[in-house]
C-alpha cells in the first residue's frame, strides 16, 4: 500500500511537471522579468488572505523565522527571477531535464544539515534514476527545441536555490511549524520585494498586454504550482523523510514528458520508454533502504 507522503508527493510531480510547459505560455506575452514577479504577487495576494482568515501562526524564534525567510527567498524570488530568464533561453523540454537533479540536490543539502550520509541505497536509487535522465537527454538531444547553454546553467542555478528552499521549508516543518504557514506565509513575505518590484515595471513599461493562455498559465504557476504545490511538497517531505521523499522528483521530468506528449503532441520513443523504467527502478530502490541497504 502506497504510503500518504508518497501519494501526496506523487501528485505534486504531475502538477509540477507541467511547470516548463506554464512558463513557456507565460513567456509568450511576458518579459523574464514581470512573469517572476507578477507570478510571486499573485501568489501572495491569495496566500495572505488565506493565512490572515485560517489565522496562521507566524513562527517563532530566530531560527524559525531564518528557516522561513530562507525558504521564501529561493522558492519565491530567487527561483522565478532566474528559472523566468533560464526558460526563456532553452526548450521546455531542457528545463524539464535540467531539474532532474534537484533529488540528488535536495538530499544532499540534507545530508550535510543532518550531518548524516543516506544509506546506499539511496546512492544505487539516485544512480539508476541519473542513468535515466541521461537516456533521457540523449534521446531527445536531437528532437528537442533550440535550446543555449546559458539557459540551461540559469535553470540549473534555478534548482539549486530551489532545493535549498525545500530543504528549508522541510525543516521548518519538522520542527513542528505547520507546512500551512511555511507555504504561505513564505510567499506572503516574498510579495514584498517582488511586489514593489512588480509595482515599479508596470509603472515603467506598463502593464502586459497578455492573452487569455498567458493569463491562466500564470494563474496556474502561482496557485497551483507555487500554493498547492508547495504545501503538500513540504508536508510529504516533512513526514516522509526528505533524502527518500526527495528522490520520487526523478518522475518530474517524466510528468512534463507526458504532458508535453498529450498537449504538444509529441510522439512517444523506445528510448523514452527505457529511460522511464530505469527512473522509476531508481525510485523503488530508494524506498526500500531497508530491504535493500548491505548492513
Amino acid at each position: 500500500m502506497i504510503r500518504l507522503p508518497i501519494l501526496v508527493a506523487l501528485l505534486i510531480m504531475v502538477i509540477w511537471g507541467a511547470t516548463p510547459v506554464a512558463t513557456r505560455l507565460v513567456l509568450v506575452d511576458f518579459d523574464p522579468v514581470s512573469a517572476a514577479l507578477f507570478r510571486t504577487s499573485l501568489g501572495g495576494i491569495v496566500a495572505l488572505p488565506i493565512a490572515l482568515a485560517l489565522r496562521v501562526p507566524l513562527p517563532r524564534g530566530a531560527r524559525a523565522w531564518g528557516l522561513l525567510t530562507l525558504g521564501g527567498f529561493c522558492g519565491f524570488v530567487g527561483f522565478p527571477l532566474l528559472y523566468s530568464f533560464g526558460q526563456q533561453m532553452t526548450s521546455a523540454m531542457h528545463g524539464s531535464l535540467v531539474m532532474a537533479s534537484l533529488p540528488v540536490l535536495t538530499g544532499f543539502y540534507a545530508a550535510i544539515l543532518e550531518r548524516r550520509w543516506p544509506r546506499r541505497a539511496w546512492f544505487l536509487g539516485c544512480a539508476l534514476a541519473l542513468a535515466g535522465e541521461a537516456v533521457l537527454i540523449g534521446a531527445r538531444a536531437a528532437d528537442a527545441a533550440p535550446s543555449s547553454l546559458l539557459g540551461d546553467a540559469l535553470v540549473l542555478a534555478a534548482s539549486l536555490l530551489v532545493a535549498l528552499g525545500y530543504v528549508a521549508g522541510a525543516r521548518l516543518a519538522q520542527r513542528g511549524y505547520p507546512s500551512l504557514g511555511t507555504t504561505l506565509w513564505g510567499i506572503a513575505l516574498a510579495t514584498v520585494p517582488m511586489g514593489l518590484g512588480a509595482g515599479v515595471h508596470a509603472a515603467v513599461n506598463g502593464l502586459p498586454a497578455a492573452g487569455g493562455s498567458a493569463l491562466a498559465a500564470l494563474a496556474f504557476l502561482a496557485i497551483v504550482t507555487s500554493i498547492v504545490g508547495y504545501l503538500g511538497w513540504y508536508w510529504a517531505l516533512a513526514r516522509g523523510g526528505i533524502a527518500r521523499i526527495a528522490t520520487i522528483q526523478f518522475l518530474q521530468p517524466l510528468s512534463g514528458l507526458l504532458l508535453a506528449f498529450l498537449i504538444l503532441g509529441e510522439r512517444a520513443t523506445l528510448e523514452l520508454l527505457g529511460a522511464a523504467i530505469l527512473i522509476l527502478a531508481g525510485i523503488i530502490v530508494v524506498q526500500r533502504p531497508r530491504r535493500l541497504t548491505i548492513q
